[in-house]
């Protein structure tokens, strides 16, 4: 495996046919049907070395824009980094190691958030922080009860 073989030729057209290969019509009905999946991972099961994390949240960006869904997207993406980076759920008590893995956690996901949802992450950094959940709490997917409370759908 080459060093950027997975940007060689149509990636978008190559990431959609190994999806629709697996039975989905759409990138974010994989991804959803593994919502605790980190990015990499979800990228490995599209295709190894010629398929990466970068371009599955792209395609996820791209169809959460088209369908309106984009907090959703938000959401998953802060399930996918929690079961990632806390893999005990949230710390019982926040001492400096659990600081450091609640801000890794906190900080990928912020690192994924679009533009129109960056100060909407930070108020939900914050009330995470400031009231944390109960311990253990890892969310199984976007619409988690404290998630839709703490990150809620737009209204159109």
């Amino acid at each position: 495996m080459k060093e950027g073989h997975s940007w060689e030729g149509n990636w978008k057209v190559r990431l959609y046919e190994r999806v629709r290969e697996r039975g989905y019509d759409s990138l974010t009905a994989f991804a959803e049907a593994r919502p605790t999946l980190p990015l990499v991972e979800l990228a490995q099961e599209l295709g190894g070395d010629d398929v990466n994390a970068v371009q599955v949240f792209s395609g996820l960006v791209a169809e959460a824009e088209r369908s309106n869904r984009l907090t959703r997207l938000v959401r998953g993406q802060l399930v996918r980094e929690l079961w990632e980076s806390l893999p005990n759920g949230w710390p019982t008590v926040l001492d400096d190691d659990a600081r450091l893995e609640v801000a890794i956690a906190l900080g990928s996901w912020s690192a994924f958030t679009p533009v129109t949802h960056e100060e909407r992450a930070r108020q939900v950094m914050a009330a995470l922080l400031a009231t944390p959940p109960p311990p253990g709490w890892r969310p199984l997917g976007p619409d988690d009860e404290l998630l839709l409370t703490l990150l809620p759908d737009e209204t159109v």
